[in-house]
């Protein structure tokens, strides 16, 4: 894993040899220098290590997510604002499963951080709702859970809002 900004020193060496091979006239190896260079650049945003652990979360391996997150050493100097609020999403999935103390604060350290996608949002606000609502905070846990039906879109949280307004009831 490289440091967050060597990937763009990296991908500014390959694109200044890409341009002095258009000056050579070898315009293939340019174009495929200036195609290696858009992999670093790629890397800068999207951090190859938290891609491999979304891999895993995709598999439902949640040991093996953690040891790669485990790989980021320092995240606040390997990684953008944006990756250190996935990493910390990522964090509160697993630790939801054993400590929800540990796990809300990941999840709002995430959130204050920010997530770009909408969905994944509504995720961490929905899991907030259900710790919430696990500690009997009630309404905490109704104002998460209207704010993640909003987020919700494209309607993949329809279920398990409408499990937890049910289970909200019986509280």
């Amino acid at each position: 894993m490289f440091n967050k900004n060597l990937k763009l020193v990296i991908a500014g060496l390959i694109i200044a040899f890409a341009i002095y091979q258009f000056i050579e006239g070898n315009i293939g190896n340019g174009i495929s220098l200036i195609l290696l260079s858009t992999i670093f650049i790629f890397l800068y945003f999207r951090n190859e290590i938290i891609l491999l652990a979304f891999l895993r979360m995709r598999k439902q391996d949640l040991n093996g997510t953690k040891n790669w997150l485990d790989k980021i050493k320092n995240p606040k100097a390997a990684l953008t604002v944006k990756q250190q609020g996935y990493y910390n999403y990522l964090h509160g999935i697993i630790f939801s499963q054993t400590n929800l103390t540990q796990a809300e604060k990941y999840f709002k350290k995430a959130l204050k951080l920010g997530l770009t996608m909408d969905y994944d949002v509504a995720m961490a606000k929905l899991s907030l709702a259900g710790i919430a609502m696990q500690k009997r905070r009630k309404r905490e846990a109704t104002t998460l859970l209207n704010e993640a039906k909003k987020l919700d879109k494209n309607n993949m949280l329809t279920d398990q809002i409408k499990m937890m307004q049910q289970q909200m009831k019986k509280i």
